[in-house]
């Protein structure tokens, strides 16, 4: 038996939730999940849903400088399937 109410530090949210807050469209989201491009997600009781800790780690690992930064290709990849 726990002695301490058990908590969830971790906020999480759905799909369009997620898009919204990521400025994408829910579809652009589920195609990245798909691909394995996009950020990583929890199947809770058969739905989807978002850390927010894990979109901004995602959103932040595609910031780029410039155009002619190297990770610049790797961002306009994303959701693309590999051939």
């Amino acid at each position: 038996m726990l002695t301490k109410p058990a908590q969830l530090s971790t906020n999480y949210v759905r799909t369009h939730e997620a898009a919204r807050l990521l400025g994408i469209s829910a579809r652009t989201l589920e195609k990245y999940r798909c691909h394995g491009t996009g950020p990583t997600f929890r199947k809770l009781g058969g739905r989807v849903v978002y850390a927010i800790g894990d979109l901004e780690a995602w959103a932040d690992n595609a910031a780029c400088s410039s155009t002619s930064d190297p990770r610049y290709v790797e961002a306009r990849a994303a959701g693309h399937a590999q051939r």
